[in-house]
């Protein structure tokens, strides 16, 4: 009996057993926070529509973007600070023995504002960041509400995100669309807030299959940017 007490000093096992206790409860009160979350990326992701043509000028995309402000950034913009967020195109090439490539990058940048003398809502949107000062806005309108403001905000129509010249016919290619508040353009105390914050993340992702061959299309003409 002395023998063996001896392998374990007195209370030990007991501590042992209380350490991983915590560690498990730990882990599982981490996924019980963590499930939700990616639930809810999921259902973004079902809810965004994205459609992929290809012509002889180039590969358009349309999309149907479902954003949804998380209450601190509508607070955010009632208080008079404007939204940035940032449209990403991809059109990635398939690789078996590597990541996939990247073919082309292009970006599209909006603005969000609220406007408290006429309380209307404008959106701005550049093929460039937009500054503070307004510059390089190649489009902007008000909207009456934030809904309208965000339903425009979420339309794409035929977008073109690449020249016919960069991409091979017969080759399969795939879009990659992600759209994403960009929190990089908050001003600094909110920046520091929003690192990893729950309540500042919006990020809806979705990808199609770009057609192979060229379509033929109605002349219709491009949106830019």
């Amino acid at each position: 009996m002395h023998c063996c007490a001896s392998r374990w000093p007195e209370g030990g096992l007991p501590r042992r057993l209380g350490a991983a206790l915590r560690v498990w409860l730990t882990a599982l009160a981490f996924l019980g926070l963590l499930l939700p979350m990616v639930q809810a990326q999921e259902a973004g992701r079902a809810a965004l529509q994205l459609r992929v043509e290809r012509s002889a000028q180039g590969v358009f995309l349309s999309a149907v973007v479902p954003v949804q402000l998380p209450p601190s950034v509508e607070n955010a913009l009632l208080n008079g600070i404007a939204m940035h967020f940032v449209a990403q195109a991809q059109i990635l090439r398939h690789r078996w023995y590597w990541s996939d490539k990247v073919l082309v990058n292009a970006m599209r940048y909006m603005r969000l504002s609220y406007q408290p003398l006429t309380r209307r809502w404008r959106v701005a949107q550049a093929s460039e960041p937009i500054a503070p000062s307004g510059l390089g806005i190649a489009l902007a309108q008000n909207y009456d509400t934030l809904q309208e403001a965000l339903a425009a905000m979420g339309r794409i129509s035929r977008w073109r995100v690449a020249q016919a010249s960069e991409l091979d016919e017969d080759t399969p290619y795939t879009l990659r669309l992600n759209y994403r508040l960009d929190t990089s353009q908050l001003p600094r105390p909110l920046q520091w807030g929003a690192v990893g914050g729950i309540n500042w993340n919006l990020q809806l992702e979705g990808a199609a299959p770009v057609p192979e061959t060229v379509q033929p299309l109605p002349e219709v003409p491009p949106q830019e940017p």
